[in-house]
């Protein structure tokens, strides 16, 4: 089996859940599984898109909230199983795919202007 054949054939397999589409700069809130010995639990990550890889259902994304003064970020794959919701609140707009900056802003400097309907 060839690399190519390989790659669409996982592709295949994995299935995508139908989230709502957004980009880098709109605020979102994800509900994920944590799984703890016997236990299981959902979990809210609510945070700003800093950025989103790939297409189709290998793509992932970067979320980053600040929590008590410090800046926590986590990636998601998008077909990840673990991923039980994506609620999005805010549409932002920025100008860049990929909004790394926003790491070195704190305060008010570190708003992103909502989109308009």
């Amino acid at each position: 089996m060839s690399k190519n054949a390989f790659i669409k054939y996982v592709e295949d397999q994995v299935t995508v859940q139908n989230f709502p589409s957004f980009q880098a700069g709109d605020t979102i809130t994800v509900t994920y599984k944590i799984i703890e010995e016997n236990k299981e639990r959902l979990q809210k990550f609510q945070g700003v898109v800093i950025q989103r890889v790939g297409s189709g259902p290998t793509s992932t994304f970067t979320i980053r909230k600040v929590s008590g003064n410090v800046g926590v970020e986590r990636i998601f794959p998008i077909s990840s199983p673990m991923i039980s919701s994506i609620e999005l609140n805010k549409k932002g707009r920025v100008r860049r795919a990929r909004i790394f900056y926003l790491r070195n802003l704190r305060g008010k400097k570190a708003r992103i202007q909502e989109a308009r309907r």
